[in-house]
C-alpha cells in the first residue's frame, strides 16, 4: 500500500527545518512554529484535539497549542516527524486514511507562502488518492453554494454539486481541487468556467472547516 501520508509528513518536516520557526504560512496569523505546534497537538494531545472541531473547546486547544509552540523548534519538528504509535490517528493502521489530507495540505500551506513556488509534479497514484478525498470534500463544502456546480479532475472524474442555478465548472488536478475546497482558493491553480460573478463568489466563499 502506498504511504503517501508518510512521504508528505517527511517532506513537510524537512521543509519546516529548512525554513526555520518564523517563516510564513498560508494559514492566517501562523508562522511555521505555529503550524508545527498544531500538528503536534492534533496527534499527541487528545485532551485538546477536540477543540480543532468543537467551538466550546477551542480556547483550551489554543492555549495548549501556544504552550507547545514555545518548545525548542527542532524538538517540535522532531515530534511532527515521528508521531506516537499510540495515537488513534497516526498508527500504521490509520495513518494513510487520517493523515494524507492533513499533511499534504499543510505541506502546501508552507510551500505556497513563499515566493516563486510552482505546483509539484505529483505521482499519478497520489493524485488518484487525493481525488478520492476531494469528492466528499466537494459534496460537503459546496452543497449549499447557489449554482449548478461541476467539479472536474481530467483523467480522474467529475461530480455535480451545489444548490442549483447558473452553471459553473471547477476544473483542475485533484491536488489543486483539494486545496481549493479546503479554503485555499487564492493559491489553488484551478480553472473556473462560468460567469465572472459566480466565479468571484466561489473564489471568496468560506470553504473548508
Amino acid at each position: 500500500m502506498p504511504r503517501y501520508a508518510r512521504a508528505e509528513r517527511e517532506a513537510l518536516a524537512d521543509l519546516l527545518l529548512a525554513l526555520g520557526p518564523d517563516a510564513p504560512t498560508i494559514n492566517e496569523g501562523w508562522v511555521t512554529r505555529d503550524l508545527a505546534a498544531h500538528l503536534v497537538l492534533r496527534e499527541r494531545r487528545p485532551d485538546a484535539a477536540g477543540g480543532l472541531v468543537l467551538p466550546p473547546l477551542r480556547g483550551y486547544a489554543e492555549r495548549v497549542r501556544r504552550h507547545l509552540a514555545a518548545r525548542p523548534y527542532p524538538d517540535l519538528v522532531a515530534q511532527v516527524r515521528r508521531p506516537p504509535l499510540w495515537s488513534p490517528i497516526s498508527n500504521p493502521l490509520t495513518d494513510e486514511l487520517a493523515n494524507l489530507m492533513e499533511f499534504f495540505i499543510h505541506h502546501e500551506d508552507v510551500r505556497r507562502a513563499g515566493s516563486g513556488w510552482q505546483p509539484r509534479d505529483l505521482p499519478a497514484g497520489l493524485q488518484g488518492a487525493l481525488w478520492k478525498r476531494a469528492t466528499p470534500m466537494a459534496r460537503l463544502a459546496l452543497r449549499r453554494f447557489p449554482a449548478d456546480l461541476y467539479v472536474q479532475a481530467p483523467g480522474h472524474g467529475e461530480l455535480s454539486v451545489g444548490r442549483g442555478g447558473e452553471p459553473l465548472r471547477v476544473v483542475g488536478p485533484p491536488a489543486e481541487l483539494v486545496l481549493f475546497l479546503s479554503g485555499r482558493q487564492r493559491v489553488a491553480r484551478v480553472q473556473l468556467d462560468g460567469s465572472a460573478e459566480a466565479a468571484r463568489r466561489l473564489r471568496t466563499a468560506s470553504l473548508g472547516m
